[in-house]
Parts: structure tokens; sequence; C-alpha cells
């Protein structure tokens, strides 16, 4: 059975984005790594986006915050520390990153993205992970990054498409 976690929000965004920033500061301490305040920021933004967005947005979006200009290699050094802690996924064919439903543990993504709204689910499927894990043990394959990219239309776009 998948569990599903929907990135465009349809429930208060504020409680969303403090739940997740407040999931990944809990692991970072348990971790033993600091949750600096570029790492929180960039965190929050793309909590708060609700879909994948890409390096540049996220740079203009802490510019905003700030008032201030930011240096582009704070804000990638803050996404490459998130994505390799499993805290932000990127999503590869689109070059955009997004908060990781599951922060606590690692696991595949699976995305189910959107190709008129762009909006994305993230998907966990144990029986997946043990089906690729056995496949790649056969070849003698060592799994290093596990992201999975569906492409198609959400379920609203897909209505919408119908009605015309």
């Amino acid at each position: 059975m998948a569990t599903h976690v929907h990135l465009r929000h349809d429930t208060a965004v504020d409680h969303v984005t403090a739940h997740g920033v407040e999931a990944v500061g809990k692991a970072c301490r348990e971790r033993g790594l600091p949750f600096t305040a570029p790492r929180r920021s960039v965190l929050e933004i793309l909590w708060n986006e609700g879909h994948p967005i890409g390096a540049y947005d996220v740079i203009r979006k802490m510019q905003q915050r700030a008032g201030r200009r930011i240096a582009p290699t704070t804000v990638y050094r803050a996404l490459d520390f998130l994505v390799a802690q499993g805290f932000i996924s990127k999503i590869e064919s689109k070059n955009l990153f997004v908060p990781c439903a599951h922060p606590d543990h690692p696991h595949i993504c699976i995305f189910l993205i959107c190709e008129n709204c762009g909006g994305s689910t993230e998907i966990e499927n144990p029986q997946l992970e043990k089906l690729f894990a056995r496949d790649a043990a056969s070849l003698g394959f060592r799994i290093k990054k596990r992201i999975v990219e569906l492409q198609g239309l959400c379920a609203k776009c897909a209505a919408a498409s119908r009605a015309v």
C-alpha cells in the first residue's frame, strides 16, 4: 500500500510548513547536524510554495524575505545539504526542488508530476522499493540515488481536459 503526500496543499499552508520544518529540525538534532538559518529558510520557501521550484526562484524568494542580496552559493549549499540528508528531493527531469514528505527515514521518492499544472505528489511504496532492491541486487547493482518520476495529468487537470 502506498502512502501519498500532495505538495499542492489544500489545507493551511502555514501548518503544513511548520510541521515539515519541525520534522527536519528534529531529524537534524537527532543526527547531530546544524539546521542553519539559510537551510531553514530554503526549506520554508519550498514548503510554502506548494509545488516544485528551481534554485533561482529560491534565491529570489530568499532575497525578498531578507530584503537584501543573498549569495547564490548560500542557497546552493543549503539545497545540497537538504538533498544529501533526504529532507528535499530534486526532480531531475525538471531541475526543480521539492520538500520530502517523509524526511525521517530513507525511501525511494516516487513522484507523480502533472504536466499541465506542475503540481506533484510524492508516494512511498515499500513493495516497489523491495522490487527495485531485489532487481538491482540480482544484477550486482548498488543503488545510490532513488528517485522515480512519472509524468501525466493530475485528477483535477484530467477532469478539466475531459470537460472541454
